[in-house]
């Protein structure tokens, strides 16, 4: 299938805020991938920030329309992002790679159903308040206690409970608070579409499917940030 060469972003911001999402991505992991799709005038780049059992996507208004379907390396997409020209940002579309199993298994695009709307700075404190708990807990443990598996426990207890009023587990606003994504001072929304669940901001969404579904663990941070 033959690709555009390079995306027409709508205008500098979204070249700017593109490149902040990528560039928190590849402090996990420097050789993460994205799937971009497009089909008209929005582009989505899914990611998986490593270890928090988490996809992610941040979608990118286009000044042209394209169709776009492919996974490429998220640090070469980052070294392709265009910004010296402020009016016309551009994107290259990097080369692709053989994409990882998570790439094959996307959120739905539609059909959701709202579980709760909730405003920024609850879902802000609730993370803060999460990832407050994990340091305070992992600093009262002895050398000989902070082990990889007790540390991995630790994570499972605080990032598996829901947030407060709705069905999502706190994993996914963990990684929406570290992927820049609860900045935004409008509301959130919680979504469920069958085995997945979904938190929506106005920068982009983290989704996850339900463990009763089946779907294999991918483990968690143990890193707040």
């Amino acid at each position: 299938m033959t690709y555009p060469p390079r995306l027409a972003l709508a205008e500098s911001g979204e070249a700017g805020d593109l490149a902040a999402y990528l560039g928190r991505q590849l402090r996990w992991d420097r050789a993460a991938a994205a799937r971009l799709q497009a089909d008209g005038e929005v582009v989505a780049v899914f990611t998986r920030p490593a270890r928090f059992d988490v996809l992610a996507v941040r979608p990118c208004r286009l000044r042209e329309p394209a169709t776009l379907d492919v996974t490429v390396s998220a640090g070469e997409l980052l070294e392709s992002i265009d910004t010296d020209a402020a009016d016309a940002p551009t994107v290259a579309v990097p080369g692709q790679v053989t994409g990882p199993s998570w790439a094959g298994l996307l959120p739905p695009r539609g059909g959701w159903r709202v579980e709760a709307e909730l405003p920024a700075e609850r879902v802000r404190g609730a993370a803060a308040a999460v990832v407050g708990e994990f340091r305070e807990r992992r600093e009262r443990l002895t050398p000989e206690q902070s082990t990889r598996e007790a540390l991995d426990a630790l994570a499972e207890e605080i990032w598996s409970r829901p947030l407060p009023g709705t069905p999502l587990p706190l994993r996914a606003v963990h990684a929406a608070h570290a992927l820049g994504m609860l900045r935004a001072a409008e509301p959130v929304a919680v979504l469920s579409r069958g085995a997945w669940l979904r938190l929506r901001t106005p920068l982009g969404s983290t989704a996850v499917r339900r463990r009763d579904a089946g779907a294999p663990g991918l483990g968690l941070s143990v890193t707040p940030l």
